[in-house]
């Protein structure tokens, strides 16, 4: 991988792939790096960005169950789900977690939790269309 790659980077399957980067950009402000799809239209490989850090992720079969689609037909799923917790999740930082969670909010992003303060900054957590788990926090 190049030097523009930083030494960790999630990768992370959705049901449909265009639509999640299409959300994903207008929802959280994350930038388009890549976008490579298959003949039948299935996201193959896709890239955004959030500040320094990087996600993949594609639609790694017509079989993936997203998190969100999953836990309707398994209850185990369900119920680790009914908490407001980053069960498998990411955390990202961004500059006005308010400015962020507004957005968020504004574009239809499940909110677990509002805005909260602690000694580490204020975060607040959320799920994006397919039921991914993400923190987003300011540094204190």
């Amino acid at each position: 991988m190049a030097a523009s790659y930083p030494d960790v980077i999630p990768m992370i399957a959705y049901e449909n792939g265009p639509k999640a980067m299409d959300w994903l950009s207008s929802a959280f402000g994350f930038q388009e790096r890549t976008r490579m799809l298959g003949k039948d239209g299935r996201l193959s490989h896709g890239e955004m960005q959030a500040g320094d850090g990087v996600i993949m992720l594609a639609t790694p079969t017509p079989d993936y169950q997203a998190p969100r689609h999953h836990r309707e037909s398994c209850e185990p799923a369900r119920r680790w789900s009914a908490v407001p917790y980053i069960v498998d999740g990411l955390l990202v930082y961004v500059d006005d977690v308010d400015a962020h969670f507004a957005r968020a909010q504004q574009h239809g992003a499940t909110i677990l939790t509002g805005v909260e303060s602690n000694e580490n900054g204020k975060s607040y957590r959320a799920e994006d269309l397919e039921g991914h788990r993400w923190m987003f926090m300011q540094r204190g």
